[in-house]
């Protein structure tokens, strides 16, 4: 490994030319002593969208507020204290309040902040196929077409969907997954795709690799296809990786975090073994801002029964307004219409844009039936005892409900009652985990945090209501039975990993509120949690459904079919082999320009 001096020098020339977006691929310093994935200096500038900054012998990445920390030293060894100095001076530079550290060992002083811990797993650019691969490898190979390339095509984004819409997976690496584009496309990156595909075209699997470090390949991120299976697809992939690594003198392959049990057992299967220890820290600190002072001492002494004039209300609702930008204009034969994504809880109201995007429909579609009568049909249905071996109530240990309580009801006890920060309705949450199908716990229990936290609005219930109000037709393309076989399909495991990471739902909302406002649908796929929804029979399933359901209506045009977010990951592809045009609408001059110095053209977050 290079000296301290001899790679900060390096370093320095090495960041120029990783700034510039027309620069050709080349070894930086950092990648020349990489001993992890986040040390390939090129990945990590695109996918964190951030500038890197090297102090002492550590990276860091800023972005806006954000600051990544990568405590891994590039000449070797674990000191926290040398981190956490090197961490002090980085958040002096750059001003950041927002922190995504990642180090073998946090300092004493930041493990309060712990929020993920793993190993990375490495496996020898030598390893032999395992002796009970060789077959089923050889039958795979002769049934798929094995290649590496750098198109990202539309059947890697059907891929990618379906692939997401069912795998549990931790908001880092979903988001990950809407970056492969952008890594592909950048010149400074050394990304490739290794794709295999069936006798009839169809991508079965995909591997994703950097190839930046000078001792090891990096295997970022991998799919598989269950609408088109090809038995050890994968495997034939993993093969075909280590023969590419032998042929350019690479090491060691570098296969990144167990993640779950079932993608560690995959690495262990062909060798891979854990070697370094990952620690993750997320947090935020607190602007200083005297208007929350103000604001408490004003709640203190405010008259609850005093009535706002109509003037206020008015002024208020102003405030919340703002532009409807998750929505893509939809046109065939010279018709257009409109295709939005709802989410069911937001902060903000879209009131105002949905009355101006109305003027220009007759047809308002929505997934399913929004009316009372109906919306009750589907609490009764959620009401009902869970399964034996479904109770949300025993999947959890007493401490997990304890803290899933704590962050739904918030703080209790006289003191935050004579502040007037305990809430008055407070919901149940020992009933709901005990007494209620899992889909509905998580439902109710997700609502109630958000209310909490002053979400008073749901965007797909005021476009329903908008809708109405302007006379327009408006239609569900589901059926009561459809919607509660969808929730029913919610598997509780879903459920429980959402309530166990209850301790990340701020930093979630955070950001999915400023990719939603922003219109920025692949940013969103960073944003989850581990949405208990979002698996393969709720998305991936029902997408074909609305297609077929919403096509006569788009194709005839003066229509808005407004589904979940989620939805429009496959949706947009879906409609264009159907003939239709969809490009991006509402987007602000602020998006398009940050796309365009990425250089990115606006329709290339599709």
């Amino acid at each position: 490994m290079p000296s301290s001096s001899v790679t900060s020098s390096v370093f320095d020339a090495a960041q120029q030319a990783a700034c510039a977006p027309d620069a050709a691929p080349l070894l930086s310093a950092a990648d020349l002593s990489a001993r992890i994935p986040e040390h390939s200096l090129a990945l990590m500038t695109v996918a964190s969208g951030g500038t890197p900054l090297q102090v002492g012998d550590y990276l860091f990445f800023h972005a806006g507020e954000r600051l990544i920390g990568i405590g891994y030293a590039l000449t070797g060894g674990t000191s926290p204290s040398a981190f956490e100095a090197a961490f002090r001076e980085a958040k002096r530079r750059t001003g950041a309040r927002i922190f995504h550290l990642m180090s073998p060992r946090l300092p004493a002083s930041l493990r309060g902040h712990t929020t993920e811990t793993d190993r990375y797993y490495v496996l020898s650019a030598q390893a032999p196929v395992p002796a009970r691969l060789r077959a089923p490898l050889e039958r795979a190979r002769a049934a798929l077409r094995l290649e590496a390339g750098q198109e990202f095509t539309p059947a890697h984004r059907r891929l990618w969907g379906e692939f997401l819409g069912r795998a549990a997976l931790p908001p880092s690496v979903r988001a990950l997954y809407g970056r492969v584009e952008d890594l592909l496309r950048d010149a400074r990156c050394r990304v490739r795709l290794l794709n295999a595909f069936d006798a009839d075209g169809h991508l079965a699997a995909c591997l994703v690799m950097d190839e930046a470090p000078a001792h090891f390949d990096t295997y970022l991120l991998g799919a598989h296809s269950r609408e088109h299976p090809t038995p050890y697809a994968t495997d034939a992939l993993f093969a075909l990786m280590l023969e590419r690594a032998r042929q350019r003198g690479k090491r060691f392959i570098h296969l990144g975090l167990g993640v779950n049990a079932g993608i560690s057992r995959f690495k262990r299967k062909w060798g891979g073994r854990p070697a370094l220890r990952y620690i993750r820290a997320d947090w935020e600190e607190p602007k200083r801002d005297e208007a929350f002072m103000l604001a408490l001492l004003a709640s203190m002494h405010t008259d609850p029964d005093a009535a706002w004039s109509e003037a206020q209300r008015e002024m208020e609702h102003a405030q919340v307004q703002r532009p409807f930008r998750m929505l893509w204009k939809v046109e065939k034969n010279g018709r257009t219409s409109w295709l939005g994504g709802t989410a069911h809880f937001f902060p903000y109201s879209f009131e105002s844009a949905f009355k101006r995007l109305f003027r220009e429909v007759d047809t308002v579609l929505f997934e399913g039936h929004l009316d009372e009568d109906s919306l009750e049909t589907v609490a009764r249905a959620g009401k009902r005892p869970p399964a034996p071996g479904a109770c949300l109530y025993d999947l959890l240990t007493p401490a997990e409900r304890a803290a899933l309580a704590r962050m739904v009801r918030g703080p209790e006890g006289p003191f935050w009652r004579a502040l007037n920060m305990e809430a008055a309705d407070k919901a149940d949450v020992d009933w709901f985990l005990r007494r209620t199908r899992p889909w509905y716990a998580f439902f109710s229990l997700w609502c109630a945090y958000l209310e909490r936290r002053g979400w008073r609005y749901s965007v797909d219930l005021e476009a329903c209501r908008t809708a109405h109000d302007m006379g327009r037709r408006v239609l569900a393309m589901e059926d009561l039975s459809e919607q509660i076989a969808a929730l029913e399909s919610v598997p509780p495991a879903r459920a429980v990993a959402h309530f166990r990471a209850c301790g990340r739902w701020a930093a979630y909302l955070r950001a999915n509120v400023r990719t939603y406002l922003a219109g920025d649908l692949i940013g969103m796929m960073g944003t989850s949690t581990e949405f208990p929804t979002r698996t393969g029979q709720v998305i991936a399933e029902r997408d074909q459904r609305f297609r077929e359901r919403m096509r006569p209506y788009l194709e005839r045009g003066g229509c808005c079919a407004l589904v979940g977010s989620a939805h429009l990951l496959n949706l947009r592809h879906m409609l264009r082999e159907d003939g239709f045009t969809v490009t991006p609408a509402g987007r602000s001059l602020f998006f398009r320009l940050r796309r365009k110095l990425r250089g990115l053209r606006e329709e290339d977050d599709d």
